[in-house]
């Protein structure tokens, strides 16, 4: 797949970021980077009653986002701890 989207962050996914410990914040960046190559990579789940919203796991984490493949765009909402993502 040649095609690469574009990655967005919503301000309150900084925030989350910013609040983590610099070794997850190694293991975090990399993982919203690469989706802008496969925005569905294996482990990514589809989050149910949701047209578009997905996450993937990193460690304890997960990353919150939404594909729109018609403007090939990736947009994390948020990067929370598991027991946090789902509230």
């Amino acid at each position: 797949m040649n095609d690469i989207y574009e990655i967005i962050i919503s301000n309150s996914a900084q925030k989350d970021i910013r609040k983590l410990a610099g070794q997850e914040v190694n293991k975090i960046i990399p993982a919203i980077r690469s989706l802008a190559h496969d925005p569905r990579p294996s482990g990514c789940k589809k989050l149910v009653n949701s047209k578009n919203k997905y996450r993937v796991r990193v460690g304890n984490y997960r990353v919150l986002y939404f594909i729109e493949d018609q403007i090939r765009i990736v947009q994390v909402s948020a990067v929370k701890h598991r027991r946090e993502a789902y509230e």
